[in-house]
């Protein structure tokens, strides 16, 4: 029996992994929200409509931050206390910062008008959305709280998590904020992109909310809630965070579209990247007027003039050292502040990101 309450599933016959567990509750959730929840009729048309967009939208990336809160849990509690109501919850918050991934992206890619986003069209390039996705936007985010009130309101950790995700949220539009004000569209000034700037983009705008937000919601359903406890969690995963970025940086240049599901666009977009950022610091003042005359612009020839001149900076070896020393800056944070913390919760997370190549 043992097996059957730590996994979350109803018999033993039914033993899933985590991965498949999860995709099961997607499907459960996304009807609570359109079937259950309001019994009005006339509001058949957006609740279909809201189904359209949270099946379209949440599910399709990677899914590892939602997965991390589980992961997490099952680092944090014994067996024997992972009872399947307990684990169900903890599905349902990783679908609630999934949700929140999409709120995030689906904004963004009007902002920075893109075109593809895991592999197929931005929802709002789908005919007939256009900038009605400003809205849609909104469902997916107030289906967040709706979720975490019918399913968690009689908890102890309610509170802490509705006060962690819209922290998180707050923290991470400050970050959008300040990367749409570094380089804003139409004007580029290079002066603008350097390493303090970038750094604090990166830590608001990403790691905060992919990192951790899963951890310290998992922490927080444990009856983990000492700030000591959440500092230090927050000082590893905030440098997991900022690696993440770096990486994910790296892969709009030099990452395969086949294998990432999008076409990097950092150059065309006049992107604050760590690519360009570490450019500038080594370039060359020849250099950097061939980057001057060419960053930010649309054509083919001025975005292949740019990377011509980050593989002339060897851009590949310096974020290959980049990576290494990351890694074992990583090692030492965790050895230093995660001692009352499970290690594995901080090592699970960096496998899946070291050496990634989407």
């Amino acid at each position: 029996m043992a097996d059957t309450v730590c996994n979350g599933t109803h018999s033993k016959k039914a033993l899933l992994s985590d991965p498949q567990l999860f995709d099961a509750k997607f499907e459960e959730l996304v009807t609570e929200l359109t079937e259950r929840d309001f019994q009005d009729p006339g509001l058949a048309d957006a609740l279909n409509r809201l189904r359209e967009i949270l099946d379209y939208n949440v599910p399709g990336g990677k899914k590892n931050r939602g997965l991390s809160v589980i992961g997490s849990l099952r680092e944090l509690l014994p067996p024997s206390q992972l009872s399947q109501g307990t684990v169900q919850k903890a599905l349902m918050v990783g679908w609630c910062i999934e949700m929140l991934q999409a709120f995030f992206l689906m904004a963004d890619d009007i902002m920075d008008a893109s075109v593809t986003r895991r592999g197929q069209p931005c929802w709002y390039k789908r005919n007939g959305i256009g900038l009605d996705a400003i809205n849609d936007s909104f469902l997916v985010e107030a289906s967040i709280y709706r979720l975490l009130r019918r399913q968690c309101r009689g908890q102890p950790y309610y509170v802490h998590l509705l006060e962690l995700f819209n922290e998180t949220t707050f923290q991470t539009e400050l970050g959008q904020a300040l990367d749409l004000m570094t380089a804003p569209p139409g004007h580029i000034d290079l002066n603008r992109f350097t390493m303090e700037r970038y750094k604090a983009i990166v830590k608001y705008k990403t790691a905060f909310y992919s990192f951790y937000l899963p951890v310290a919601s998992a922490m927080y359903m444990a009856g983990i809630d000492s700030e000591e406890e959440h500092s230090n969690a927050k000082h590893i995963l905030l440098e997991m965070g900022e690696f993440f970025q770096i990486q994910d940086d790296y892969l709009d240049c030099y990452g395969d579209p086949a294998v990432t599901g999008k076409i990097g666009t950092d150059i065309q977009d006049n992107k604050c990247s760590w690519l360009v950022v570490k450019a500038l610091e080594v370039m060359s003042p020849e250099q950097r007027s061939v980057l001057e005359a060419c960053y930010g612009r649309q054509d083919e020839a001025s975005v292949a003039k740019v990377k011509e001149l980050y593989n002339a900076l060897l851009m590949p070896k310096l974020y290959h050292t980049y990576e290494e020393e990351s890694y074992q800056r990583l090692q030492k944070l965790i050895a230093r502040h995660a001692q009352n913390l499970p290690h594995s919760i901080f090592l699970n997370f960096a496998k899946k990101i070291y050496k990634r190549n989407k």
